[in-house]
């Protein structure tokens, strides 16, 4: 592997070593780097971090774990300078630590990789490495960015992550694996010391995190501190030297990995044990049909695809990455176009714009939330209503302009959010962006259940959520199912399909590979079909 130590920042006035292996980083191997000291931090006068006191030792990784909203990302936005801490504080190398600013965090060696990524997309790689500090040389005095040595030294960075692209590639072209060593990159590049990885394989195939997982051993092994933020617990037992679970914005359990199993974290997490993750199915499968597809195609994404869903059954979606489940998904619900095939919801052919579909009672919950879900910067409230809007103008009223009955609204939408359990919010006008993940997550649900549609498409609906809010959503789902409405549930969590579904529909390569009853459910099966191998062509 090539030596990220070998890089020189060659800007004209002063020249700074990029050293991922120096002494440094060693010399104190096994004492922490990092202390919390009794953090406090409150919203809105709601208390988040209540005196979190823990150290990060040098060379190692430590796990954070914890129900969203339990102050991870608090805790970690105040260690990344991008938030203030309230009382307590932090010991950097022994030194007193308090960033004011992000820039000042990465002046001491604090990387922060974001679950949502921190990239420009229209910009070259080596422009966003060195965005927040670019490399300059002087002309007749004046400053200008220096290209060269910014393409020499993305060209070592990339060569050290084993990243087959050049400094001039546009970000757009890349993949979600190779954008988060672009962000790795960035943290070497100001010789990072701790690099703070927040869910850093939500949006990566399994190959691409293997590939993150041989880097970041390789990185702890040249001294680099880490602290690796997962709701995958089995991710966290297997790549971190110690754990630390928080829980409501306390420490409940801290010490070496070799202290906690799976069943002790999710324990620690919620408080509770989940013997039962999944919830007993109570009612039957209808013979009415809420969902008809047949023959949906669009050349180069899928082909083909017919199925029934039935009012009261939970479909499950398996396949694997680029297998056409959120083509199939936006193409049902009207956001992608399809050349051909028909769709019925409940009997009737399904209207071709969206909100006609909507009024038809089809539901869709993307698997990006934050982008396409929600509007981050509005309250719980004004999301909650969206889809709904119109069952709450004036008795009379013809147009939107000031006649919705927003006290309704506001009842409604309380109403909605207390049943799927939205926590963290200190009132229902708060921005939905202050939320953790998973009760962003139940606020997209809140809106469509406000809604009342009868057919609800699920796009890997627990993504990024943490174990209990799975519980809950997973509750939700199986109550929609009870209650006689249609539920497509796309998962890349084979288990998750298997412990909620009826049955499951495979996908590969654009069409439908297999369907599986739940009589006839099994892991090998399921994973032969998603790679194409189908298990009815073979037995013919």
């Amino acid at each position: 592997m090539a030596q990220v130590s070998n890089l020189h920042h060659q800007a004209g006035n002063k020249l700074r070593r990029v050293q991922v292996g120096n002494l440094h980083h060693r010399k104190i191997l096994g004492e922490p780097i990092l202390q919390f000291d009794k953090i406090e931090k409150s919203f809105f006068g709601v208390r988040v971090l209540k005196g979190v006191s823990f150290a990060l030792e040098a060379g190692h990784i430590l796990g954070l774990v914890g129900e969203n909203g339990a102050g991870k990302s608090t805790l970690m936005n105040i260690l990344g300078g991008v938030l203030p801490f309230d009382a307590g504080r932090m010991r950097l190398s022994g030194a007193e630590y308090a960033p004011r600013r992000p820039a000042e965090a990465r002046a001491h060696g604090v990387a922060f990789i974001h679950q949502e990524l921190n990239l420009f997309t229209n910009l070259s790689i080596a422009e966003n490495i060195f965005i927040a500090d670019f490399p300059k040389r002087r002309i007749a005095g004046v400053p200008v960015i220096n290209r060269r040595a910014m393409r020499e030294q993305t060209k070592s960075l990339l060569a050290a992550l084993e990243l087959h692209a050049t400094p001039e590639t546009l970000v757009e072209n890349l993949s979600p694996g190779e954008r988060q060593l672009v962000e790795i990159a960035k943290a070497l590049s100001i010789d990072a010391r701790i690099i703070i990885l927040d869910e850093p394989t939500t949006s990566l195939t399994v190959r691409e995190t293997e590939r993150l997982f041989a880097l970041l051993d390789r990185l702890r092994a040249q001294g680099i501190s880490m602290i690796y933020i997962s709701h995958n617990l089995g991710d966290v037992l297997r790549m971190c030297d110690d754990i630390v679970v928080l829980r409501d914005g306390e420490v409940v359990g801290a010490g070496r990995r070799g202290e906690f199993t799976e069943e002790r974290m999710i324990a620690l997490m919620v408080g509770r044990t989940l013997d039962q993750l999944f919830p007993e199915r109570a009612s039957a499968v209808s013979s009415e049909v809420a969902l008809e597809v047949n023959g949906l195609s669009q050349p180069g994404v899928i082909e083909e695809i017919s199925f029934c869903l039935h009012k009261g059954e939970v479909l499950g979606v398996a396949g694997l990455m680029g297998a056409g489940r959120t083509e199939l998904a936006r193409a049902l619900f009207g956001l992608d176009p399809a050349q051909r095939g028909a769709i019925s919801i409940n009997g009737l052919p399904a209207p071709p714009s969206l909100r006609g579909r909507i009024n038809r009672g089809l539901a869709f919950l993307t698997e990006d939330r934050r982008a396409e879900g929600l509007m981050m910067e509005a309250g719980i409230t004004e999301n909650v209503a969206l889809a709904a809007l119109p069952s709450f103008l004036h008795h009379g009223a013809r147009s939107f302009a000031g006649l919705l009955n927003q006290p309704e609204i506001e009842a409604a939408a309380t109403h909605i959010a207390q049943s799927v359990q939205v926590r963290g919010a200190a009132n229902l006008r708060q921005a939905v962006k202050t939320l953790s993940g998973g009760n962003q997550q139940k606020v997209v649900l809140a809106r469509w259940l406000l809604a009342e549609p009868s057919v609800f498409i699920l796009d890997e609906p627990t993504r990024g959520v943490d174990v209990g809010a799975k519980a809950e959503i997973y509750r939700i789902i199986n109550e929609l199912a009870a209650q006689g409405a249609g539920v497509l549930l796309i998962s890349s969590e084979i288990e998750e399909l298997i412990g909620l579904c009826d049955r499951i529909l495979v996908m590969a390569s654009g069409k439908i590979t297999d369907c599986v009853e739940r009589t006839d459910f099994d892991r090998e099966r399921i994973l032969r079909a998603a790679l194409g191998a189908s298990v009815r062509e073979e037995a013919g």
